[in-house]
Formats: structure tokens, sequence, C-alpha cells
């Protein structure tokens, strides 16, 4: 089951799709003039390239015959003239190619990174981090070669077999069309290919999708892999996906490697057909050996374009595989935007109304039904119920993380799908039950919540939740480096420094999601005079299945199926001696027991 679930592959790409190419063109524009650079460096090397036949054939039939040794050195240093000439442009050329390349995919990752960052948490909801990764980083890099050489040298390479087909039909008429009967075999081995090719290497790419899925998975559940002892088994999923990789793509090697042999075998049959004419045209005496020598030259010249252009296709259509994953990422609209006439969020007072909301992430199982209720600014409500009662999607929906089916959401009396996103969570803060560190240092990660905060800011506010202490124990104290998602801390601790994150935002609504589920009594109790202070003033959510850290609490909403069951302070229900009294008296002789 979960080899299945990590392997399912995605649907197969659409076929080549011309505006998309296109489209990945458009990311050319900015560089126009070093393309035109480019192209005319080109074009003077293909040139040069193109004469050096021409100058044999002079040099074999009007001066090394007749023995003009003056005539033939300085045609010599033409030859070698129009080379040095062809090297230095093409070295430029790829100078240049090369910066114009990486900077139009420095673009485009920065494109999809920030697009991503847009995108609604339904999205990551269904897509394993993995996926995502393979797009930014793989189909991106793979892209590499045709926006630094192949796009410029497709058209020189154009160029470049336009001009040698005219040269050879101006040197010999009839042993040109000789050399053209061997195209309409290329052009049947290039159109059995092309298909095949293109759904090989897309196939290759969902391959590699998934084993990036399952290997982040597993890297991230590295210890529950462990303290199951489950190693053999992952071990054998991966070694299924990394030998899907290898069987995938040895068979889009097969097909793609047939392209340059079929190519060169077509050349050197259309080589053999010059020289079996040429040959008797000599003997005939309507060539000469210069003539010979100069044709031969132009027939390399004619196929080495032709081969390019080959594979050149061929590479289009790998890196083709690639781009339409990069922009079917990028065409994903989120679910949550700003509207068309979305205004900025007033600085907030703090009052909160559902209005007859409902919500649901599918039809048949809804989360919230007809829920209303009121909140003053300044007040502390409680969220309490069983796992999947709904308390987390109010909240939810209050920081426009989704949007309501059906009612609305009101901040001071302002719908808040009316007002921008990020001047509405600008003035919101959140804290996750998993709270996520970064990496990098503790001060930077309490930082986070306010960029232009000062040292002394962050002290304070981890001073408030009572971090301080802990922090200033570390080795370098604030400036302590801690791991990716902050392995060297205890649960308890990353949550410290979440909630001083949150804190120092300053947040009008501040919303704690299960906040001080990982935080234990002693320091549970120390906190709580702080945030008494810190709350007032500022409306607040809080979620808590422990029932005595919201005894203080303004109002308690008891969420279930959906619904707000009751709702009151903490005697006015204990009093009530309904849902919430029989939870406290549960949780109360279940700590007693312990």
């Amino acid at each position: 089951m979960l080899r299945q679930r990590i392997t399912d592959d995605e649907a197969l790409e659409k076929p080549f799709n011309k505006e998309q190419f296109k489209r990945l063109m458009s990311y050319m524009k900015p560089y126009k003039k070093q393309l035109l650079i480019t192209l005319v460096l080109m074009i003077v090397a293909a040139v040069c390239g193109l004469l050096g036949p021409l100058i044999l054939q002079l040099a074999i039939d009007k001066y090394m015959f007749k023995e003009k040794l003056a005539g033939l050195l300085l045609i010599t240093l033409a030859y070698l003239g129009v080379n040095l000439i062809s090297m230095l442009c093409v070295r430029t050329r790829v100078r240049i190619m090369v910066v114009v390349g990486q900077e139009v995919l420095f673009r485009l990752r920065q494109d999809l990174f920030n697009h991503i960052q847009k995108l609604s948490f339904t999205f990551y909801d269904s897509r394993p981090a993995g996926k995502i990764l393979v797009r930014i980083i793989n189909d991106v890099n793979s892209l590499s070669d045709l926006l630094t050489n192949g796009i410029i040298n497709v058209v020189t390479d154009v160029f470049t077999l336009i001009v040698a087909l005219a040269f050879m039909f101006s040197i010999h008429f009839r042993l040109a069309l000789i050399t053209l009967t061997t195209v309409p075999l290329m052009v049947l081995v290039i159109f059995m290919l092309k298909r095949t090719i293109r759904v090989r290497w897309q196939t290759v790419r969902k391959k590699v999708s998934n084993m990036n899925a399952y290997l982040h998975e597993s890297l991230a559940g590295m210890r529950v892999t462990q303290v199951f002892v489950r190693e053999p088994e992952t071990r054998e999923v991966y070694r299924q996906l990394s030998s899907d990789i290898y069987s995938t793509w040895m068979n889009a090697i097969k097909v793609n490697n047939l392209f340059w042999p079929s190519i060169e075998l077509i050349a050197a049959i259309g080589t053999v057909l010059i020289y079996w004419f040429g040959l008797q045209f000599l003997d005939q005496g309507t060539v000469t050996v210069g003539v010979l020598v100069a044709f031969t030259g132009y027939v390399w010249r004619f196929w080495q374009p032709l081969n390019n252009l080959c594979n050149f296709y061929n590479s289009l259509l790998v890196a083709m595989a690639s781009t339409e994953r990069i922009f079917e990422l990028l065409d994903v609209r989120p679910d949550i935007t700003d509207g068309e006439n979305a205004v900025e969020m007033p600085p907030i007072k703090g009052e909160v109304r559902f209005d007859n909301v409902t919500f649901y992430y599918e039809p048949e199982k809804p989360v919230l039904e007809n829920v209303s209720f009121t909140v003053r600014p300044g007040e502390t409500i409680a969220l309490v119920g069983p796992t999947g009662a709904g308390k987390t999607t109010i909240v939810n929906l209050i920081s426009r993380f989704y949007d309501v089916v059906d009612g609305r959401v009101l901040i001071d009396g302002v719908d808040i799908r009316d007002v921008s996103l990020n001047s509405l969570r600008k003035q919101m803060g959140v804290m996750l039950q998993d709270p996520f560190i970064f990496s990098g240092t503790v001060m930077d990660n309490i930082r986070y919540g306010k960029l232009d905060a000062t040292d002394e800011e962050v002290m304070e506010a981890a001073r408030v939740v009572y971090a301080h202490e802990f922090i200033k124990d570390m080795e370098d104290g604030y400036y302590t480096e801690v791991q990716e998602r902050g392995s060297r801390l205890s649960q308890g601790q990353k949550q410290l420094i979440s909630f001083a994150r949150a804190l120092l935002a300053d947040p009008k609504i501040l919303i704690l999601d299960e906040a001080t589920s990982s935080i234990d009594t002693r320091t549970e109790i120390l906190i709580q005079s702080g945030l008494r202070e810190l709350l007032k003033g500022r409306t607040s959510f809080v979620i808590a299945h422990r029932l005595s850290t919201i005894r203080n609490a303004d109002r308690i909403m008891v969420i279930d199926h959906g619904r707000i069951m009751e709702c009151g302070s903490h005697d006015e229900l204990i009093k009530k001696k309904g849902i919430y009294y029989n939870l406290y008296r549960a949780q109360y002789r279940y700590l007693m027991a312990i």
C-alpha cells in the first residue's frame, strides 16, 4: 500500500505543444541584443567554415598541380585565417550563450519558487514535497543545454545547410541531386522515432519524481522507520524505485541512441554514392580532382548540420518533457487569491464574526455546517472538542488559508475575501501544533516573525514565553546554529521558539493551535502569567486538548460534528454539566490516576 501510494505515476503529458515552446522562448526576450550578437558570430563562423572546401578546390586545381608555390602559400594563409576567425567566433559565442542560458534558468527557477509560495494549502495537501522539488531542480536543470546551445545553434545549422547546398549545386548539379536522394530516408527515421523518444523521456521524468517523493518522505520519517525497524522494507521500496528509473532510462537511451547512428549511416551511404559517381565523372572529365575534394567537403558540411538538427530535435523532445512539467506547475492557480477589487485591510481592532459558515473538503463530508458566532475585540476564545470536530478548520478560515463554501467570515465587519491576503495575514499571528524551525540561528528563527526586530526585541519576546533561560544556556546563546527542522532542540523548546516568533510579530489576532501540547506542566505554568499579559487587547483563539490551560479563557466553544454544541466560560459550562463538564471530569480523573 505504501509503495503504491508513493509510486503512482502522474498522467502522461500532452503531445508536443508549440505554445509551450513559444512560452519557454519568451524567457529569451530580454536578451535580444546578446542573441543577435551570437547569431552574427555564428553566421561568420559558418561562412568561414564553408569557405574551406572552396579554398581547397582553388589550391588543388590552380596552384598545386601547376606548382605555383607563392599562390599556394597565400591560399594556405587564407585557409588558416578563415579557420582562426571561425574558432574565435565560436569561442565568443559559447561564452555569451552560457551567460544567457544560466540567467534564463535563474529566472525560471525564481518564477517557480515565487509561484509555489502563492499556492494554497490544498495544493500541498495533495502533492508530496519531493515531486515539487523535482520540478524546480531537475526539470529546470534539464533545459540547460537547450538554452545555452540548442536554440542559437539550430539557426546557424539551418543557415549552414542552405548555403552548403547552394555551393554543392553550384559546383556540380548532378552530384548534389545524388546527395539529396538519401534525405527521404532520414525523414522516415525521424518520423518513426520522435513519438517513442518523447514518451520514454516523459516516463523517466515521472520515475525520478516518484523516487524523490519517496526519498523526501523517508528522510523526514527516519526516526519512525528506525523505531519500528522498517529499514529492510524501505530499502526494498527504494531499490524498486531505483530499478524503475534504471529500466526506463535504459529504454529511453536505447531509442535515443538510434538517432545519431541512423543519421551517420545515412550520411555514409550518401558519401559512398558521391565517391561512386564522382569517380565516374572524374574519368569522363566532367569534374576535376579539386571539384571532387571540395564537393566531398561540402557533403560533410551538409550532413553535419543535418545531423545536428536531428540531434537538436531529439534533445528538444527530451527538454519538452521537462518544459511541460514546469509549465504545468506554473499554470496551477491558487485557490485563495486576492479579489479583483481587493483593498488593504485597515488596522484590525479584533472583532471576528462567522456568519452561517459552511465548509467542506469533500461535499459529502461537511466539516462545518452553518456555524455562527461573534468574538469581541480582545476576547480569548478557547476551542475544544474531539479530533476532527472542526477546531483547526475554524482558525484556518480566519487566516483565510481556505475559503468558506457558504457564509462569510468578517473581521471588524469586513469580509476577509474583500481584502488582500498580505494585509490580512500581516496583522495575525499563528502558532501551529507542529512548529517549524528553519536552519540557522535561534535569533534568526525568532526574528522570522518580524524581520526588522532588534536583538533586544527578540530577547524580550523569548523572555515573555520563558524561552530565554534555555536559549542563553546553549553554547552560543541566541546565535547557536540549529539543524534543519530544529533537530537539536526538544519539541518543547521548538514550540517555545515558535511561540516567541509569533509574539514578536505583535499580531492583532493571535491563534494558538495546540501551542502548549509539548510543553511540560512546570513550563506551562510559568508562561501562563506572561500569556495573560500578552493577550490583553488582542483577540485570541486557543485550541487545546489540555483543558486546564484554557480555564481563564473568556469563552469556551465546544465543537463537535462541525457545530458549536456549547459556549460559555469555564464556570458556566461546568455548572451546565454538559459535554464540556464530562470532558473536564474525564480528563481530571485521568490526571489523578497517573
